[in-house]
């Protein structure tokens, strides 16, 4: 029967990731990913005139990319519990006997109301990719958004100097300047992942089972 750590290193011989450095993904196979986390539009808010100028300045964006982009929802179940732990320390230290029956009845709303409802939470993302043996030959291309983080090639692992990945690296960031702009154009507010917050989301991600805190990004305020 196989040892832990063998298991372990048969488990990770699935993950894609070799690194992440700076806050860009680093693949097995030597290729790049930046990811962008984005606000949403409530088209259904807006005049219908505003709508069409929304979606005509987003097929305009489209239509201007020279490589592909990954564009991810990613929806999950409403985590209340820290509201509720919230309420709970405000009960215990309310001295009025009326708020505190208040305050019971509101927590006891609270959790009945989201398991009715099932309320979900949903996160935009933006996979942008760069990969330098692609670029060589003049050719690209990205799957799903794991597949567009997913190795394009084979998935022996490849090395590069720190010259070349500051190389890399500032050629994939010019792509998350166009991403960026062409978003703020339709309205859409962007910001780019940090290296913190890409592992906290592929964690979650290879672990859809377990209930954690929200991700935690630096606000949005382009």
């Amino acid at each position: 029967m196989p040892t832990g750590a063998t298991k372990a290193r048969g488990t990770q011989e699935f993950v894609p990731i070799k690194e992440v450095r700076d806050g860009i993904v680093i693949l097995k196979d030597g290729s790049l990913r930046a990811l962008l986390m984005a606000s949403s539009i409530n088209l259904a808010l807006k005049a219908q005139d505003e709508q069409q100028a929304i979606i005509g300045q987003f097929q305009n964006f489209l239509n201007s990319l020279e490589f592909t982009a990954q564009f991810f929802i990613q929806s999950r179940d409403l985590d209340i519990r820290p509201y509720i732990a919230l309420l709970e320390e405000r009960l215990t230290l309310e001295l009025d006997d009326l708020m505190k029956i208040q305050i019971r009845e509101y927590i006891g709303f609270i959790k009945d109301f989201t398991q009715r409802a099932n309320i979900m939470t949903k996160n935009f993302f933006i996979v942008v990719p760069y990969d330098p043996s692609l670029v060589a030959r003049g050719g690209g291309g990205m799957g799903g958004f794991l597949g567009a983080v997913l190795p394009t090639g084979s998935t022996t692992a490849t090395t590069f100097s720190d010259e070349q990945f500051e190389q890399y690296r500032t050629q994939l960031e010019q792509r998350v300047a166009v991403v960026e702009q062409g978003l703020i154009r339709t309205g859409v507010r962007v910001v780019k992942l940090g290296t913190e917050e890409v592992i906290e989301l592929f964690y979650k991600l290879f672990n859809p089972g377990e209930l954690e805190k929200p991700l935690q990004v630096t606000q949005i305020t382009r």
